[in-house]
């Protein structure tokens, strides 16, 4: 009864499993090599209809796709470099989950850190505003003045 439930628990597991289900047999290489490269390339294209997803986790038909026509490139030769700049000359740079560093995506490698810089520059300059400025020296025109209107009107005392 045990050996039953962990069984059923293990194939609920794995039939549930995204991975699991998006490569399907028949998409699979039967060159180990080739199909590990496949699924290192896939693991980083991007899934357009799921788009949090990578083409290997994703069950959509798009992906599917995708994973064939990756693994079509590979078997024609392609490096992973061609096969990944193939699939980006067709879809775009979003298609890449891990976007590359280019005049096209430099704001998006390089906003949140000049946020970051902006923001602490606004809390420094904000704090220094808030700062009491340091007093002047009085002249003695003034420290003879400010000493007859304490004189006339004194401070009282709580």
């Amino acid at each position: 009864m045990m050996r039953r439930a962990a069984f059923a628990i293990v194939c609920a597991a794995v039939l549930l499993s995204p991975a699991a289900r998006a490569v399907t047999p028949d998409e699979i290489l039967a060159d180990p090599a080739l199909e590990q490269r496949a699924r290192d390339i896939s693991a980083g294209l991007r899934c357009l209809v799921c788009q949090n997803q990578s083409i290997d986790d994703s069950d959509a038909d798009l992906a599917r796709d995708l994973r064939v026509l990756v693994r079509e490139r590979l078997e024609a030769g392609d490096s992973d470099k061609q096969v990944v700049d193939f699939v980006v000359s067709r879809y775009g740079e979003f298609v890449l989950l891990k976007p590359r560093f280019n005049t096209q995506t430099m704001l998006l490698w390089i906003a949140p850190f000049a946020l970051l810089v902006a923001g602490g520059a606004f809390v420094l300059l904000a704090s220094r505003r808030r700062r009491p400025v340091a007093e002047a020296g009085l002249s003695d025109d003034e420290r003879a003045a400010l000493e007859e209107v304490l004189r006339r009107d004194p401070p009282s005392q709580h």
